[in-house]
């Protein structure tokens, strides 16, 4: 992403600075982890977001270093709580915090990277931000019960799968391009237009990842990890809302009790690209690819309208 380096290079330099001085602690085995969550940090989509969402309108200030600092935060402590909750040994290919430490360490310490994001905003003044992620928080928590709840039936509807996926995951990438928009402009409106803007390639983002358990490009996920995990994504959605009920019954009983089969696996992933799941998520994705690209068309065309054009893009392109 070359064009992350010409457009916010120098404000992402500068935020990995400040983000590692954000998460220094006084107690000697936190600030051991804080240092081992610094070394395995992922591609940093959120905190682009919020430079490029800033810069749309006006430079970058102090705010939106803090805006960025307290998303990557938030988007930490869930990630460590997840790790929790999922029982999950490894995270982006090194071994989570709970594999390491243990999981009321690990609870604890997502604990602390909440309360640092909380202190960061509230120490600087930075309500309305603090209000905007603190929603997105809110989402997140409300999304992962509602996939609790709705699929240990394995019998689940198109309109709940994007309402959940618009909690779990778009409200975060939403909630980025809002205080990076605020950070700036001090503009409601324009705030709220990036967080729709935002939402829109959040929702195509997760399509994006539901496609790769069917695919075969190294993707650092197992083809097929989804159905082990009884996950229900786009494509299995649109293949068991639209086979026959005997049909049906066969691929759920498969996904329940037979999802270590890897045999069995490949006859649900068959069924689905037979049917045309795959290529109606990708039509999905598309438009809300699109969707994404017309509101930011809004805004006039500039050199970092062009980044912002390109990041969306590549996370519909992506090969990982």
């Amino acid at each position: 992403m070359d064009f992350v380096k010409d457009t916010i290079g120098k404000e992402l330099s500068i935020f990995e600075k400040k983000f590692a001085d954000a998460v220094k602690s006084q107690a000697p085995l936190l600030d051991r982890i804080m240092q081992y969550i610094i070394k395995r940090k992922g591609k940093q989509l959120r905190p682009m977001f919020v430079f490029l969402s800033a810069k749309l309108q006006s430079p970058v200030n102090e705010s939106t270093y803090r805006a960025a600092a307290l998303v990557e935060l938030l988007h930490t402590a869930t990630l460590v709580h997840d790790d929790v909750v999922d029982e999950a040994m490894e995270r982006r290919g090194f071994f989570s915090i709970n594999a390491l430490w243990n999981n009321k360490i690990t609870v604890l310490v997502g604990d602390y990277l909440l309360s640092k994001g909380l202190l960061l905003s509230t120490d600087n003044n930075d309500f309305e931000q603090l209000r905007i992620l603190s929603r997105a928080v809110k989402q997140m928590s409300e999304g992962e019960l509602l996939q609790i709840e709705k699929t240990r039936k394995l019998n689940l509807k198109e309109d709940i799968y994007f309402e959940i996926i618009r909690s779990k995951t778009a409200s975060l990438l939403s909630s980025a391009c809002a205080v990076g928009a605020w950070s700036t402009s001090q503009n409601e409106a324009i705030s709220n237009k990036m967080g729709l803007f935002g939402e829109k390639i959040g929702i195509a983002f997760q399509i994006k990842d539901d496609l790769f358990d069917y695919g075969n490009d190294d993707v650092g996920k197992p083809t097929g990890n989804d159905i082990k995990e009884k996950k229900l994504t786009l494509p299995l959605i649109y293949t068991l809302n639209n086979i026959g009920k005997s049909r049906k019954r066969e691929l759920i009983y498969i996904i329940k009790n037979e999802n270590r089969d890897s045999k069995k696996i490949k006859e649900v992933i068959d069924t689905v690209v037979e049917t045309g799941g795959i290529k109606y998520a990708i039509k999905q994705m598309n438009k809300y690819r699109d969707d994404a690209l017309a509101i930011l068309h809004e805004f006039p065309k500039t050199d970092i309208r062009d980044g912002l054009e390109k990041l969306v893009m590549y996370i519909t392109e992506r090969k990982y």
